[in-house]
């Protein structure tokens, strides 16, 4: 036996990777939950039931929705931290500008988590408690947005997650390539973030993830694209 594993480099990773795991489960789990279910209820329900479900049960899954975000986005840049002291470059294969094509999806759905949806979510919250004058419709739009967003992107982000170590694309790829394949994704992350930031409920940029089955219909769309990316300039 050489040692024990865990308190080794490697079992340092592994630690990272089982954390963002764990954490990454809740975390989309509750995306998807609060999109494909709570959503589509609040929606038929009535509105003495939807205000007790706002006062009760939304702070909770609230909670781990967010603290499950924020320990994906942490151990996630600690693993890739970690494999670049360790010697990984854009140039010695595929998996480092894969998965940080992953993570830049990730970070956006992030971001949109703690600084669009939470605080959106907090004035629906206290307006539903009677703690607040503001008209929290606007807000509710904005945080609906996003969420659909964030939806929207955990597709293609998990299939990058995955494709990184699992999809062999392309062993022989240049910093260059990396470089210009991560500058399209942050391009296109800029045009769905802007949407994400300005649409309206009305606008016709909203209307592809408006449902559940376009905003699906939409992520897989997305996914498709990354992955001609992907195929086209790795």
């Amino acid at each position: 036996m050489d040692g024990i594993a865990l308190f080794t480099s490697q079992g340092l990773y592994f630690i990272f990777k089982w954390i963002h795991f764990l954490a990454g489960v809740a975390w989309i789990g509750l995306l998807w939950y609060i999109n494909f279910v709570q959503g589509s209820f609040f929606a038929e329900t009535d509105a003495d039931t939807k205000k007790k479900a706002t006062q009760q049960l939304v702070p909770r899954v609230l909670w781990w929705f967010r603290w499950g975000a924020m320990f994906t986005f942490l151990s996630g840049w600690c693993m890739i931290i970690h494999q670049i002291i360790n010697g990984a470059t854009l140039s010695s294969g595929q998996w480092l500008a894969i998965i940080l094509g992953g993570g830049l999806l990730g970070s956006l759905m992030w971001f949109n988590v703690w600084f669009v949806i939470w605080p959106a979510q907090k004035v629906v919250i206290a307006s539903a408690k009677g703690e607040t004058t503001e008209n929290p419709a606007p807000r509710a739009a904005r945080g609906l947005l996003a969420s659909r967003t964030n939806t929207l992107l955990s597709i293609p982000m998990l299939f990058l997650m995955g494709a990184a170590r699992n999809l062999s694309i392309s062993f022989d790829v240049t910093s260059a390539e990396a470089h210009t394949f991560l500058g399209v994704i942050l391009g296109i992350l800029a045009i769905v973030e802007i949407n994400a930031l300005t649409a309206i409920p009305e606008s016709a940029s909203f209307k592809p993830i408006k449902t559940v089955k376009g905003v699906i219909t939409s992520g897989f769309i997305l996914c498709l694209i990354i992955y001609v990316l992907l195929e086209a300039l790795l």
